[in-house]
């Protein structure tokens, strides 16, 4: 790969701010590009060879056995060449960090991981254009959370359930910042995360647990409640869709007869039939209105199994003798295509994932005794969730106090889309409102924003447009305190299983919408890209308005419409949300 000059840099960013300066906001509808955000602060060059970073000493981060194992010049996630560093925190957290051997522009990222993560990689996710990341400005680090591979054998270790729950996130960042130090002969100056799924909950696990490790946060469908969401919510799905003989009821081939219907129901209530649910809470819809009609034939509607099934899926599990929720909320009105794969398999013979998903988690990580368990040993009932409670505050990132966070100057962009099928969007509504509860709404508008994208499903990809760059906001925020207002998205890339370009292995996706989780052949949906849409998003409780003039495909048609904020149900877990010290930790 080439080698930037200094003046090839400095043409880079010339032209990046030529173009982002012909798209600014001249009309007042149109979405705005963030261009100061971008300008680099001084572009730094390294004051000592890479293989220099070999013998920097890190058992002040982790220990005895911590250590850098490999430092070599090559190529990474980031244009331009890099110093790429592994190496380890003992006993068994795998890093790796990505420093830029030219264009570093100051700024350090730390990227998540997905699932039970266990590999090691750097994906910059919902960084759709960004300017810094497209030329190469950061400092790019991830972890592997303290284990390999895609099961819990790990989890009977306790100091590696430790790591996964907050310890391999918080001390990556520590190291890496330790090699930027040793490596430019100075500090980063701003320090960035950005994770999806598992990574949004290891996002908030920094900003709750470790609020000085970083000055801005974007946080994506975080499985916040991670105990609930990997029994609870995985479980009920599976046990909803399975017959008296563990055969499934629901197969995908079915779904778009749902989808059509909850269209024909729901899609216009925003004024704009386009196939897409923009506000599902408004949605009122029944699926016993698809359950055939005498003589029917069923190419058209559902059996009345299969319509029940659905309905438990949107109304989750509920105790049987007080009816209290389980579950915060299951996945919304419009997100039924994206089923496929997940809670619903293609064929009458292939596995349910969800039961992966619980049998993966359950056991040493969520059971309080340690044992296995699948979603067929769970009993949906309150006495159930109080026992999968006893790890909530070790795992969990729902605490809504982050007093340390915003005193540190901190922000934090939270963002979800509306056909998620893994994590009810609901979840971070919830914990939008009560970060606004504990904090006040006047401190919170300082320093915290959600964005939810109707029709995207988990982390990316769906009906609705997904790609958007929330990095570069936050990083505006954080550096000139510019408040975002509304973000950009475009219709993206993709392959023709409805999984977006780069990610074919499906299953429990991960940090950015990296699947973390193989899911069976054969399981993923069938559902091509719908038109090239662009598309305004704002702040939470706001939704977009189409002007009704002009292409409804084009964002300039588009402006801020009125507020719709979403009623969260009292469930089981209500308590999640309150403010917690968090179990002892070994750090």
């Amino acid at each position: 790969m080439t080698t930037l000059t200094p003046l090839t840099l400095l043409t880079r960013w010339l032209l990046v701010l030529m173009l982002l300066a012909g798209s600014s906001m001249t009309d007042a509808r149109r979405p705005a590009a963030v261009s100061t955000a971008i300008v680099p602060t001084t572009a730094i060059v390294p004051t000592r060879a890479c293989d220099a970073l070999k013998t920097i000493d890190l058992t002040a981060v982790g220990g005895a056995g911590s250590s850098v194992t490999t430092a070599a010049e090559g190529t990474g996630a980031q244009p331009g060449t890099m110093c790429v560093v592994e190496g380890v925190i003992a006993p068994a957290i795998r890093f790796r960090v990505e420093l830029p051997l030219r264009g570093w522009t100051e700024r350090y990222l730390q990227t998540g991981c997905g699932g039970l993560c266990g590999n090691l990689r750097i994906t910059v996710g919902a960084a759709d254009g960004c300017p810094i990341a497209a030329a190469g400005g950061f400092v790019l680090a991830s972890t592997d959370m303290g284990h390999e591979g895609m099961d819990s054998a790990w989890a009977k270790d306790p100091r590696k359930r430790a790591d996964f729950a907050y310890r391999g996130v918080h001390l990556t960042a520590v190291a890496a910042k330790a090699l930027i130090r040793t490596f430019y002969g100075r500090d980063a100056r701003y320090a960035y995360f950005s994770g999806c799924s598992d990574g949004g909950r290891e996002a908030l696990v920094e900003a709750q647990r470790f609020p000085d490790d970083f000055d801005g946060i974007v946080a994506g469908a975080p499985a916040m409640a991670f105990t609930v969401q990997n029994s609870m919510f995985h479980g009920w799905q599976a046990h909803a869709n399975t017959d008296a003989g563990g055969k499934p009821i629901l197969l995908a081939g079915r779904l778009p007869i749902l989808h059509a219907a909850v269209l024909a129901a729901c899609d216009a209530g925003d004024g704009l039939a386009d196939g897409i649910v923009a506000t599902p809470s408004t949605c009122r819809f029944d699926p016993v209105s698809t359950v055939c009609r005498a003589g029917q034939s069923t190419d058209t509607c559902l059996t009345r199994d299969e319509a029940t099934v659905a309905r438990r899926f949107y109304e989750g599990p509920r105790d049987a003798k007080t009816g209290v929720r389980l579950t915060q909320g299951g996945p919304q009105y419009g997100s039924e295509l994206q089923w496929a794969g997940v809670y619903v398999p293609q064929g009458a013979k292939q596995p349910i994932l969800s039961n992966m998903i619980v049998s993966g988690a359950m056991g040493p990580l969520i059971s309080p005794d340690g044992t296995p368990a699948t979603a067929a040993d769970l009993i949906f009932n309150r006495a159930t969730f109080e026992k999968l409670a006893t790890h909530h505050t070790f795992y969990d990132a729902t605490s809504p106090d982050l007093t340390g966070f915003q005193r540190h100057g901190g922000k934090l962009i939270l963002y979800h889309g509306w056909a998620d099928p893994h994590i009810s969007p609901l979840n971070t509504i919830a914990y939008h409102d009560a970060v606004r509860r504990q904090m006040g709404a006047r401190v919170a508008d300082g320093f915290e924003r959600l964005y939810l994208l109707p029709g995207m499903s988990h982390c990316s990809g769906g009906e609705g447009p997904s790609a958007l760059d929330l990095l570069t906001p936050v990083i505006d925020w954080v550096e000139h305190d510019r408040a975002p207002d509304m973000i950009a998205t475009r219709t993206a890339a993709q392959t023709r299983s409805g999984s977006p370009i780069g990610d074919r292995s499906g299953g429990m996706t991960g940090s950015n919408g990296r699947a973390n989780v193989g899911r069976p052949a054969g399981m993923m949906p069938a559902v091509l890209a719908g038109p090239k849409r662009t598309r305004p998003i704002y702040p939470y409780p706001y939704v977009a308005a189409y002007s009704g003039k002009g292409d409804p495909n084009d964002a300039v048609n588009w402006s801020r419409g009125g507020a719709v904020p979403v009623a969260i149900p009292v469930w089981a877990g209500s308590w999640y949300f309150r403010p917690y010290a968090g179990e002892a930790r070994l750090d």
